[in-house]
């Protein structure tokens, strides 16, 4: 069996830094969509990668999200007040393959 690289992802901001946030996440996904997207689910099951999103709201559960190719979007989309914190949770999990791509896109040289 292959080795299967994860990286994990946790951020909380206020809700003014959201969509901020929420355009990061979207940017990430958009690139392993691109690259990978056909090929995505459980890599134990033969998919090259695959992700979990959590949102959670000050004192409401967390509510899974996802990403939505066709529109670029993140949904649900979560709707904070304004004075509220928002948790995001990203695990990304990616075969050798997946792996390669990602830390060639997205490592900083040094």
């Amino acid at each position: 069996m292959e080795a299967t690289s994860t990286w994990d992802a946790v951020a909380s901001v206020p809700a003014s830094r959201l969509p901020q946030l929420l355009g990061e996440v979207s940017a990430l996904l958009a690139w392993a969509h691109a690259q990978f997207g056909p090929l995505r689910g459980p890599v134990e099951s033969g998919g090259l990668w695959d992700y979990d999103l959590q949102c959670e709201r000050e004192g409401q559960p967390l509510a899974a999200m996802h990403y939505d190719p066709e529109s670029g979007q993140l949904l649900p989309a979560p709707q904070p007040e304004p004075d509220e914190r928002v948790s995001v949770t990203l695990s990304l999990a990616g075969g050798p393959a997946f792996a390669q791509a990602f830390n060639a896109e997205f490592t900083p040289e040094s």
